[in-house]
């Protein structure tokens, strides 16, 4: 059953630094969990998860066809409420693909909450202010977050 519900779009502070958004999923907060959490499933609607174990301080990389690999860090872990991880993905010319810097790079967190006929599910995106470009990038990861979220729901939602 694909929900029938259009989704809002991200939506960029600049004040904060951030990008939200919020999106309603036709699925049980399990099933969102292990589709944001759980490397094999994230590397079905995101990029390839590659990590050395499970929950806070397991690291790895995401990979994407067209971008390259990005060094990733999971940062909280509260099964099935909330996941956080880091990574480093800045377009700046020192960057490294192997190495994940703090004072490079931002955090994603999805929030999950159960609500009626499925999953409340909140992804929120923080610290462009030290990424090369933070404007440009706030707007990049706005439309990344539309695209990728989209993927996610039809495919949890194909799955229901």
């Amino acid at each position: 059953m694909v929900n029938e519900i259009s989704n809002p779009a991200a939506v960029v502070d600049e004040e904060t630094f951030s990008v939200r958004r919020t999106i309603r999923i036709a699925a049980s907060v399990d099933k969102v969990w292990r589709a944001v959490a759980e490397p094999e499933h994230v590397s079905r609607w995101f990029g390839l998860v590659a990590l050395d174990g499970a929950g806070v301080g397991a690291t790895g990389t995401m990979t994407f066809p067209d971008y390259g690999v990005i060094p990733l860090r999971v940062e909280a872990f509260d099964e099935p409420n909330l996941i956080s991880y880091r990574w480093g993905n800045d377009d700046a010319a020192d960057a490294r693909p192997d190495v994940l810097d703090p004072e490079k790079s931002t955090v994603f967190t999805f929030t999950l909450e159960p609500v009626d006929g499925g999953t409340q599910l909140t992804v929120v995106e923080s610290g462009f202010e030290r990424t090369s470009a933070p404007l440009e990038n706030l707007e990049s990861h706005r439309t990344g977050w539309n695209e990728e979220l989209d993927k996610l729901v039809a495919l949890v939602e194909g799955e229901a």
